[in-house]
Order: C-alpha cells, then sequence, then structure tokens
C-alpha cells in the first residue's frame, strides 16, 4: 500500500509540476506576471513568496495552476484556486494586455510540455535503457488458422523447438526473428535446434498476410505470469495480481501464456476456474471473460472473444538504439499514445463506450503502483502514458482547461475583440462544475470498481 500511494505521489507530482512549469516559464518570457504556481487547489499546506510569485502547494493534490495578473480570480474558479494573489499587481504586465498569439503560447505551454516529457521518456529509454524484445527463441503455438496459404510447412514446428538460423544467419530473439521474416524475400529457410534439415517456407508477397503470420500464426513461448491487471477488469475482480503464475484453466494444465490466452478466447461470457502459484501456494479463482470484439482485420482472435484485462509479465532482453533511431522512436510511441487517448476520448463522446470506464486517482494508483512493481522502465513508461492523457484531457473544449481558455482567443481573433470578462467568467464557472461532475464520477467508478 505505501508504495502504491508513493507511486501515486510521484506521477501526480511530476505531471502538474512538468505541465504548470511550461505555463510558467512561457508566461515569464512573454512578460506575463506571474502571481502564483501552485500544485495542487484549495489553500497552501506550503506556501513561501519569491520575487513576485506566491509559490503553493496545496492540499487537494488532483491538479495545479499558474495564477497570472489580468485572469478573472472571482467566483468558483478562484475559490478553488485558494483567491486573490498577495502580491502587488501591475495592470501592463497582465495577461489580457498580451498580443493573442503570446497568449496563446502561454496556454498551449502545458500541454507542449507533457507531450515532450513523454517524447523524451520514450526516446531516453531507448537510447540508454534500451527497447524491450522477446527474449528467446524458443515456439510455443502455431496457430493453423492464422497461416496464409502457401505457408502450411510451418506445422511441422513443435511446442518447444528453438529456432537457431533464419535464411543462414544467427537468429538472437523472437522480435529479432519476426523482424527478418517479415523483410524476407520469397522462401524463409528456418533452421531449428535438434533437426538436420531445415523448414522452408514460400513467403506470401501480401503484406497483410505476412503480418498476420507474423503476429499470430507462429507463437513464442512465455510463462503464463500475469503483469499488469487493469482494475475494473474482470481480471482484477477476479482477484488475479501482478507476478501470480497460472498453472490451471478450466480444468487444463496451462503451459504457457499462449495456453491461457486461448482458454479465455473461446469463453467470453462464461466462468472460467482459474488456479494461480502466487508466493508459493497454489489459488483457485474464477475469471469470467467479457466478450470484445477485435478491431484489428489481421487478428486470429475469435468474434466476439473472451477478454479479462490483464496483460503478460514476458522475459525481454533490452537493445540500447543508435540515438537518431532512439528520437524517431520516441517520436513514434508518443505519436501513437495521442492516437490512442484521442481515440479512446471519441469512443465516450460519440457513446461508443461507457462513462463506467472512466478512472480516477485510485484507479491511477493501482496501475502506477503495479507499474512499479514491473521495473523502473515500466514505471517511467507509464508516467509518459499519463503525460499524453493529460495532455489530450487538457485540450477538451471545455472553459477552465487549457482548451477552454485557447477557445477563447480562438473565438477573439475571429471577433477581433476579446469576449467580455462576465461572459468568460460564467462560462468558466459552468467548465468548473463540467469538471467537477467528470471528477467525481471517476471517483464513483473507481469505489465501485474496488466494492462490487
Amino acid at each position: 500500500m505505501l508504495l502504491t500511494l508513493l507511486s501515486l505521489v510521484i506521477v501526480l507530482g511530476v505531471l502538474i509540476f512538468v505541465h504548470e512549469l511550461g505555463h510558467f516559464v512561457v508566461a515569464k518570457a512573454v512578460g506575463v506576471q506571474v502571481l502564483r504556481f501552485s500544485l495542487g487547489f484549495g489553500r497552501p499546506v506550503l506556501a513561501w513568496t519569491r520575487g513576485e510569485t506566491e509559490y503553493w502547494v496545496s492540499w487537494i493534490p488532483l491538479g495545479g495552476y499558474v495564477k497570472m495578473a489580468g485572469l478573472e480570480e472571482e467566483g468558483m474558479a478562484g475559490e478553488l484556486e485558494g483567491g486573490k494573489a498577495n502580491v502587488p499587481i501591475d495592470p501592463e504586465r497582465a495577461f489580457d494586455r498580451k498580443p493573442l498569439w503570446a497568449r496563446m503560447a502561454v496556454i498551449l505551454a502545458g500541454v507542449t510540455m507533457n507531450v515532450l516529457l513523454a517524447f523524451f521518456i520514450y526516446a531516453g529509454l531507448a537510447a540508454f535503457s534500451g527497447v524491450g524484445v522477446r527474449a528467446g527463441t524458443q515456439v510455443d503455438t502455431v496457430l493453423v488458422s492464422a497461416l496464409p496459404p502457401g505457408t502450411e510447412a510451418f506445422t511441422a514446428l513443435r511446442r518447444g523447438d528453438q529456432i537457431v538460423r533464419l535464411n543462414g544467419d544467427t537468429v538472437k530473439s523472437w522480435t529479432d526473428f519476426q523482424t527478418r521474416l517479415l523483410k524476407t524475400d520469397s522462401v524463409a529457410v528456418v533452421e531449428v535446434a535438434g533437426r538436420p534439415e531445415p523448414i522452408r517456407v514460400r513467403m506470401p508477397a501480401d503484406t497483410t498476410a505476412r503480418i498476420r503470420l507474423v503476429a499470430w500464426g507462429l507463437l513464442p513461448y512465455a510463462p503464463a505470469r500475469i503483469g499488469l491487471v487493469f482494475p475494473g477488469e474482470p481480471g482484477a475482480r477476479a482477484g488475479l495480481k501482478t507476478g501470480d503464475v497460472v498453472i490451471r484453466a478450466a480444468g487444463d494444465t496451462i503451459r504457457s501464456w499462449n495456453d491461457l490466452l486461448l482458454k479465455l478466447w473461446y469463453n467470453p461470457g462464461k466462468p472460467v476456474p482459474l488456479s494461480v502459484v502466487r508466493n508459493g501456494k497454489v489459488v483457485d479463482l474464477t475469471v469470467t471473460p467479457r466478450p470484445q470484439t477485435d478491431e484489428d482485420s489481421t487478428s486470429a482472435r475469435p468474434r466476439p472473444f473472451g477478454f479479462i484485462g490483464a496483460e503478460g509479465d514476458f522475459p525481454e532482453t533490452k537493445q540500447r538504439l543508435p540515438l537518431t533511431t532512439s528520437v524517431k522512436v520516441g517520436a513514434l510511441q508518443t505519436v501513437r499514445q495521442i492516437d490512442a487517448v484521442v481515440t479512446s476520448v471519441k469512443r465516450l463522446v460519440l457513446g461508443q463506450a461507457s462513462p463506467r470506464e472512466l478512472g480516477g486517482p485510485i484507479m491511477i494508483a493501482q496501475v502506477s503502483g503495479q507499474a512499479v512493481r514491473l521495473g523502473i522502465d515500466r514505471f517511467l513508461m507509464f508516467i509518459a502514458f499519463f503525460s499524453v492523457s493529460l495532455a489530450v484531457l487538457n485540450l477538451l473544449p471545455i472553459p477552465v482547461l487549457d482548451g477552454g481558455h485557447a477557445m477563447f482567443l480562438i473565438a477573439e481573433g475571429i471577433r477581433r475583440k476579446p469576449l467580455s470578462p462576465q461572459l468568460r467568467l460564467r462560462l468558466t464557472q459552468l467548465g468548473m462544475l463540467i469538471v467537477l461532475a467528470i471528477m467525481i464520477l471517476a471517483i464513483s467508478n473507481d469505489v465501485i470498481r474496488n466494492f462490487r
């Protein structure tokens, strides 16, 4: 519990600080007077003044703010931000006195810093720690249904076979095998330890067929060890925990992660008894996978398939990348995360996902606690993901969020004059009510997940 709480403090502290630091630095750079820099809302727990700025650590740790001269302090939003500052205000350096471009730069600086933080984490991990590649080259399962026509020779592979060479070159990891198999021109020559003759397979010319073969047709061995368990999902409700090793499912012995997946995939909505080894003892659980439809056209999963919301903890080796490649990897991962978060928000707005999927601070604490137990690299990647999520959510066009302030400035640019302070205040108060409602919903979802 202590580690979970500490991980939550680190995650929220880092992300809030980075976000508000962006607003703070750019505001100072364009000449806006910064009255207060606060981590948290409400009245301060710690407070000091340096120069013309108050620095607070406040008692509601669900965000932060930079209070600038010229912005409204009355009403609900002002009270949540601790009321008026005690430092003298210079009217000439008020936020509203600055050019439109400067104000937009200040508003967008927070989300920009969150995106940059994610990029630097992803790129830094790739360069200094290395990207994770699936260790070992041992075959576990050949899914015949996922083999493209003409590649049936792969059915000669058996569980436990060790792939040692592909097209004459030594295979160092399963990721290495997948990458090189995708790039094979026409015929793949696969050498297996202990077999006198290699397996020769004519590779399909179609890229989609190759991806299906590599991603779903040939599956590597990995123990059925549980990694992250997402709160509120069937795995968490059943009592699965990080580090559990599944040894039986639906009465059958489980020898690998793929054995477990296949049991779950083909039992959507049906109770599946599990036996897991936890701290040296066997624990019996029952999980009911929820039905889910796969949107990936290359997937070999049935429609629908059973989903429990738990990841595997696979053996990996780290492969450091050159700096230029690391930069590309960092940028690509950041863009993919942005796309994933935008897609999730879009599904919620369009009613394609339930508001009950929203998570609050309890869920963040639970996932961050699991991530830190899986290692510092996994914890940093969670921080990067959550940083991107914070950036996207802050850009929603809700007054009181950065996206709402940006909309005010866009309206000013179109109208050639700013919205009236009274209208902005009313919209800000409305936005505050919306945000509070979302927070209450997210926290109630957390409570329901943990007590139902």
